[in-house]
C-alpha cells in the first residue's frame, strides 16, 4: 500500500487491489467519492450495507460524488443557510479522505460522521471539510455519506420479512471496516482511530461503540450535542410510523417501495414530518430503533458496558442548544406560561411542573415563557442526558471529559444565544466555509478566531493523545464527581466546577421523586 505523490496530484494503492487518484487541495491531498459499500439500489434497499467490490485499474478521486438523498431548500434555512445541496442519489456510500502532503510515520486518523436529525446533511459539504485537521493536527481525516431519512432510517420490519433495520448504522460500520483495512495507504494509523460526530451524527459515534468490533475499529470519541433524550423505539413501536409512512406514499409493502425513485420516498419523509410534529418537542420522523440485532440498547448508554468502558470520551453541548429549532418560530417564540407549564407536566408531573418553572425562571433573570421552553427542551434532549452519562463514567472511574459552548451570536438580535450547531465552525476553524450561514453573523472576529484555534487545538490533541490539554488553554481536567469540572467555552476560557449543578440537582429529585 503506497501514496505516489507528485506536485499536482497523489496516486493510492488500495490493501484489495485498485488505485485511486487524488489532487492536492491547499496543503493536504484529498481523495473524493471513494466507494466503501455496493450501491444500496434495487434489491439492495433497506439491506445491510455489503463491501464494495473494489474495481481494476486506477478511479478518479477527484470530485465528490452524490450525496445521500434529502429534502433541500432553495436558498436554504435561517439559521445554518443550508445543510445538503445536489447532487442526491441512492448510490451515496462513499467516503473522503484528507492526508498530509508529506509522507512519513503512521497518524492518528479522525472519522467525522455528519449530523442533521437523522435526515440531512453530507459528508462531503464544505463545512466538514478535513482539510484544517489534517493541516493543523497532522492527522488523516475522514468523512463518511451514509443512507439518511427513510432509505436509512425507516424500519420495514415483518413488512419485508426481514427483522434487520439500522442501515445508517450498517454503512457506518462498513466504512470503519473500510477505514480498518485501507488508512494505513494514506499515511493513518489503523489503531489509532478517533470517531466524532455531532447531533444525530454523536448519537451514531454512541451507537458504534456498542458494537461487538468497536474496540478492533476505534480507541476514542467525541460527543458534541448528542440528543440522547431522545427516546427511541422498539420493533414493534416502529411499527406505527412505518405503516403511516407506506399510507403516505401510497404503497402496501416495502417491495413496492423499492420500485419507486427516491425523490417520491424523500417526499412522502416530509408527510411523515409534518404527521409526527408535537409542540414543544425536536421534530424526528425518523429515528434509530433498539432492535436488538443491530442495536442492542440506548445509545447513551452503550460506553458504560463492557469493552465500550475503555474508549477515551469527549462530550459536551451548547448552552442554548433548542433555540437553533424553536427561537425563530413565532408558535414557540411567543409561548405563554400555561403552555409552558402543561409542558413541563410531561417532565416533571403535574405536581412537579409549577416548581421546575419557577426553578428554570430563577436560573435566567428576566426570563419569559419562551426562554424557560428553550432551557427546557436544551436540558431534556442534550443537556442532561449528557451529564448522566459523564457521571456514570465518573462513577465507573472511566475517562470522560466534559464541556460547555457558551460565546452567543448576536444574529437575530441575540434570539439564538449559543445555539445547537454554533460551535462546528469553532472546532473545525474553517469560518470561510460558514460564509452563507446566518447564524454567525456579527461574531467578534478576534473573539471568534481566537476560540476557534482554543478549540480546534484541544480537538487535535484528543485525538492524538487521549487528553484534551494544550498549553495555549487553561487546565482541562477530567471530568468526576468530587470537581465535576467542566470546560466553559467562551470570549473567555475556563474550567468550571459543577457548572450544570442547578439543572443537574433538578433533574435528580424528578428521579428520586419518580423512584
Amino acid at each position: 500500500m503506497t501514496v505516489t505523490e507528485g506536485p499536482e496530484s497523489a496516486r493510492v494503492e488500495l490493501a484489495a487491489g485498485g488505485s485511486l487518484q487524488g489532487a492536492i487541495e491547499g496543503d493536504v491531498r484529498v481523495f473524493r467519492a471513494v466507494p466503501y459499500a455496493e450501491p444500496p439500489v434495487g434489491a439492495l434497499r433497506w439491506r445491510p450495507a455489503r463491501p464494495h467490490p473494489g474495481w481494476e485499474g486506477v478511479r478518479d478521486a477527484t470530485v465528490d460524488g452524490p450525496s445521500a438523498p434529502q429534502m433541500s431548500v432553495e436558498g436554504g434555512d435561517p439559521v445554518l443557510g443550508g445543510h445538503g445541496a445536489p447532487p442526491f442519489d441512492d448510490d451515496c456510500l462513499t467516503l473522503n479522505v484528507w492526508t498530509p502532503a508529506a509522507a512519513g510515520a503512521a497518524r492518528p486518523v479522525l472519522v467525522w460522521i455528519h449530523g442533521g436529525g437523522f435526515v440531512s446533511g453530507s459528508g462531503s459539504l464544505p463545512l466538514y471539510s478535513g482539510e484544517t485537521f489534517a493541516r493543523d493536527g497532522d492527522l488523516v481525516v475522514v468523512s463518511v455519506n451514509y443512507r439518511i431519512g427513510p432509505l436509512g432510517y425507516l424500519y420495514p420490519g415483518e413488512k419485508d420479512g426481514d427483522p434487520a433495520g439500522n442501515f445508517w448504522l450498517t454503512d457506518q460500520l462498513a466504512a470503519l471496516r473500510w477505514v480498518k483495512e485501507n488508512i494505513a495507504a494514506f499515511g493513518g494509523d489503523p489503531d489509532l482511530v478517533t470517531v466524532a460526530g455531532q447531533s444525530g451524527g454523536a448519537v451514531s459515534t454512541a451507537a458504534l461503540a456498542g458494537h461487538p468490533e468497536a474496540r478492533e475499529l476505534f480507541r476514542r470519541v467525541i460527543l458534541q450535542s448528542p440528543p440522547f433524550g431522545l427516546r427511541l423505539p422498539t420493533p414493534a413501536e416502529y411499527q406505527e410510523r412505518t405503516e403511516a409512512y407506506l399510507d403516505i406514499a401510497g404503497v402496501d409493502s416495502v417491495e413496492q417501495l423499492r420500485a419507486l425513485p427516491w425523490q417520491l420516498l424523500i417526499g412522502a419523509g416530509g408527510g411523515l414530518f409534518a404527521k409526527t410534529m408535537r409542540w414543544g418537542y425536536w421534530p424526528t420522523p425518523f429515528l434509530p430503533v433498539v432492535d436488538d440485532i443491530t442495536l442492542s440498547r440506548h445509545p447513551a448508554q452503550t460506553l458504560l458496558h463492557g469493552a465500550a468502558t475503555d474508549i477515551d470520551v469527549l462530550i459536551g453541548w451548547t448552552r442554548e442548544e433548542a433555540t437553533f429549532g424553536f427561537a425563530l418560530d413565532e408558535a414557540h417564540a411567543a409561548a405563554t406560561k400555561e403552555q409552558v407549564v402543561a409542558r413541563l407536566a410531561d417532565t416533571f408531573g403535574d405536581d412537579g411542573a409549577a416548581e421546575a418553572y419557577a426553578a428554570y425562571a430563577r436560573s435566567r433573570p428576566g426570563a419569559r415563557p419562551a426562554d424557560v421552553l428553550m432551557d427546557l427542551i436544551s436540558d431534556e434532549l442534550f443537556r442532561v442526558p449528557c451529564l448522566e452519562l459523564a457521571e456514570a463514567r465518573a462513577a465507573l472511574g472511566r475517562p470522560v471529559w466534559a464541556y460547555q459552548f457558551d460565546l452567543p451570536t448576536p444574529a437575530y438580535e441575540g434570539r439564538l444565544g449559543a445555539a445547537h450547531c454554533l460551535e462546528l465552525p469553532f472546532v473545525f476553524d474553517n469560518f470561510d466555509a460558514w460564509s452563507h450561514a446566518p447564524f454567525l453573523a456579527g461574531l467578534d472576529p478576534r473573539v471568534r478566531d481566537g476560540l476557534a484555534r482554543t478549540m480546534h487545538r484541544a480537538w487535535i490533541a484528543f485525538i492524538r493523545t487521549g487528553d484534551p490539554n494544550h498549553p495555549e488553554m487553561p487546565a482541562w481536567e477530567r471530568y468526576d464527581q468530587r470537581t465535576r469540572t467542566t470546560m466553559r467555552f467562551d470570549s473567555v476560557v475556563g474550567a468550571v466546577g459543577d457548572l450544570a449543578g442547578p439543572v443537574r440537582r433538578l433533574y435528580a429529585a424528578r428521579g428520586r421523586s419518580r423512584s
